[in-house]
């Protein structure tokens, strides 16, 4: 399947790297986190690349120059202010017809891909989204008055589900999608929601974006521990 991913954002929270490279070229270990992303799907057999490219889109180009492993990479300019949306709107000549895989630029998974396509078209809705629980920043505290009576250290947040990105699209689902202003996870999303046509593959391994430095460190870490 062909794989997309939005990699155009400005990465504003993350600015000691982005004001000068766009947040998908952030190093992991030395390697833009695109390039992680990219190794995902290709060690699920998914290879063709749709790059949906804008603030600084220049460097992501300059970097896939050089040809990577076996991968076709096609690397599409969907304009600096463009939301999700909106681009991936932009994409719909290169889609249609065809049921398509979409991604965030910055954030990795050991999420099955095979497995989910193979839930999505089990399922049949127009869209999956992947589930993943949401790490937690900070430390819990539990208060009688001004009395602590429970403290607990950083973990996952066990009772809730955030969006993980890791989609599987049908491609009926561009009629959902207006000009570049339209948020994805706004109306589109909420609108397949009440058609009953969105389904929610549970991932309970290892999720993590790339939001700020922590969660840069987080990832540098995985890659120290050998658990990446």
């Amino acid at each position: 399947m062909k794989v997309v991913i939005l990699a155009g954002g400005f990465g504003t929270r993350l600015s000691e790297y982005t004001e000068t490279i766009p947040k998908p070229m952030v190093p992991i270990g030395g390697k833009p986190i695109i390039e992680h992303i990219m190794d995902i799907y290709s060690y699920h057999g998914h290879n063709e690349f749709y790059l949906a490219l804008g603030y600084k889109g220049e460097v992501i180009r300059d970097h896939f120059k050089k040809p990577k492993k076996d991968w076709k990479i096609n690397l599409i300019d969907t304009g600096s202010n463009t939301m999700t949306g909106g681009r991936l709107k932009k994409l719909e000549k290169y889609l249609s017809n065809e049921t398509f895989l979409l991604t965030y630029g910055d954030g990795i998974s050991d999420i099955n891909i095979n497995e989910k396509i193979k839930f999505h078209k089990n399922h049949k809705k127009i869209v999956t989204i992947s589930a993943v629980r949401p790490p937690a920043r900070f430390g819990s505290l539990s208060l009688d008055g001004s009395i602590v009576t429970k403290f607990k250290e950083k973990q996952q947040l066990g009772e809730s589900w955030i969006n993980g990105g890791f989609f599987v699209i049908n491609s009926s689902f561009f009629k959902f999608l207006e000009g570049d202003k339209t948020v994805l996870e706004k109306e589109p999303l909420e609108k397949v929601t009440k058609l009953k046509e969105i389904n929610a593959f549970k991932h309970e391994g290892i999720w993590q974006c790339m939001d700020q430095k922590l969660d840069k460190d987080e990832l540098e870490q995985l890659l120290i521990d050998k658990k990446a």
